[in-house]
């Protein structure tokens, strides 16, 4: 798999996106920054978390087992990781967004947790981006108060995050696209797409051009030329596009078979 990849911090003081590849899987993930004063009940930060959580799913990413199931027993490592003086029951602790792929015979797998991204061209031309919006769509509309998000996060009716509750895996958007060429960014890139009318089409394009730093830059210059309406002037922004080559698919297929 050919890999290039790019990952900036916000305004921050680190970057909490992580992003990791193998043989014939991806990741990227975005660890969600807690706003003051809540009380996560985690003696661990974001970075904690997100840096735990990359270990377990290299490791669980390089089995068989459904994309799915290799994000539950990640983040059941991760709870496990906590220890004993971490409050997991808390609604507040410190979660991350994810975005998988993983390489099958005839395209790849794709899950999305919450609002990264898996963007690719269909067979027909057109551009894709998945990604799960259901923390867009609370009741009352933006902005949102704590107590809802609190009450609304790895809930029925509410959203869904990589965080203590390994069930959320499950509620996650998973599917099965026939290309070898994909992209996972965090929502600091789909910025574009989603602050500036940009389309995916233009996105996918500069990024097969130009790279992910290049597109980086664009996000950047975007933020600076018309400013952000909700949230951080930037945000960590992070992308991973990926290629099968040839050889590798024929390989594989081989060894499918």
């Amino acid at each position: 798999m050919r890999i290039r990849q790019a990952s900036r911090r916000g305004v921050g003081a680190n970057n909490e996106d992580r992003l990791g590849a193998g043989a014939d899987w991806a990741f990227v993930l975005d660890g969600a920054t807690a706003p003051a004063g809540v009380a996560s009940g985690c003696i661990h930060d974001v970075s904690w978390l997100v840096d735990r959580l990359a270990e377990a799913l290299r490791a669980t990413l390089s089995t068989p087992m459904p994309l799915a199931d290799a994000l539950a027993v990640a983040i059941e490592r991760v709870r496990y990781a906590h220890g004993g003086a971490c409050d997991l029951d808390n609604p507040d602790s410190p979660s991350a967004t994810v975005a998988l792929a993983r390489r099958r015979e005839d395209g790849f797998d794709y899950l999305v947790l919450a609002d990264t991204a898996v963007v690719f061209a269909q067979e027909d031309g057109t551009v894709r981006a998945v990604s799960d919006d259901r923390v867009d769509r609370l009741p009352g509309g933006r902005p949102y108060s704590r107590q809802l998000v609190r009450e609304s996060r790895n809930a029925p009716g509410g959203f869904w995050v990589a965080s203590t509750v390994p069930e959320a895996a499950y509620e996650a958007l998973t599917g099965t696209v026939l290309t070898s060429e994909f992209a996972l960014m965090s929502d600091g890139c789909s910025r574009l797409v989603d602050y500036y009318g940009h389309s995916w089409r233009e996105v996918w394009d500069h990024l097969r051009a130009h790279g992910p730093h290049s597109l980086v830059d664009w996000v950047r210059a975007e933020e600076e030329r018309h400013g952000v309406a909700l949230g951080k002037l930037h945000d960590d922004a992070t992308v991973l596009h990926a290629v099968f080559a040839p050889d590798q698919t024929r390989s594989l297929v081989r060894a499918v078979r």
